[in-house]
């Protein structure tokens, strides 16, 4: 059986190493990830991840793999954001506060679907003006819901989690160890 990582993410590719499985092939697909009017973040991060599931045609041989990271502050959905301007917003926004981390994982086989969320509890430690003009001119929040990344320089901002760390990379490593053995996709180095 073939696997297809349904993301171009380099955490993605990482984190499934961690199980000893290296996807045969990577299909980023290109869809709307607009979220629809009054839709809350947990529905909308699951359906983002069947939608790029559903995106991807997938082979009698194949089974594909996509998910979907979204940071919830209350109802509210920080998504990617298109400038520093808005990242600093998400950024103090976040600061001294609780939010979620969803991350929501789709596995499809020309038969079947499998899906699981996860949800992490994040604090952000409150940014002095040095810290967040400083991360802001690193440039890791590029491309990063909620405009940080765990596992970067933005980890230094996070006292405390309660959940999967690896969810809050773009990938739980459990959760989708446990989809691709249902599925059949062995893991941990099993042939393959």
């Amino acid at each position: 059986m073939r696997l297809i990582l349904g993301s171009g993410s380099p955490r993605r590719k990482e984190l499934l190493a961690q199980l000893g499985v290296v996807a045969d092939e990577i299909r980023a697909p290109d869809i709307d990830e607009t979220p629809i009017k009054g839709e809350l973040p947990r529905p909308y991060c699951t359906r983002m991840a069947r939608e790029k599931a559903a995106a991807i045609d997938v082979a009698d041989d194949e089974i594909v793999l996509c998910a979907d990271t979204t940071v919830a502050l209350g109802r509210r959905i920080l998504g990617k954001p298109e400038n520093a301007g808005q990242a600093a917003e998400f950024l103090i926004q976040l600061g001294g506060r609780r939010h979620s981390v969803i991350t929501a994982i789709a596995l499809k086989t020309p038969n079947r679907v499998w899906e699981r969320d996860v949800v992490t509890i994040v604090k952000m430690k409150r940014l002095s003006d040095l810290e967040l003009n400083a991360y802001l001119a690193s440039n890791d929040w590029v491309g990063k819901a909620g405009g940080y990344g765990i596992q970067g320089p933005a980890g230094a901002f996070i006292p405390w989690i309660q959940g999967s760390f690896s969810a809050v990379m773009g990938l739980p490593v459990a959760e989708t160890a446990t989809l691709l053995q249902a599925a059949g996709y062995p893991v941990f180095g099993g042939d393959q």
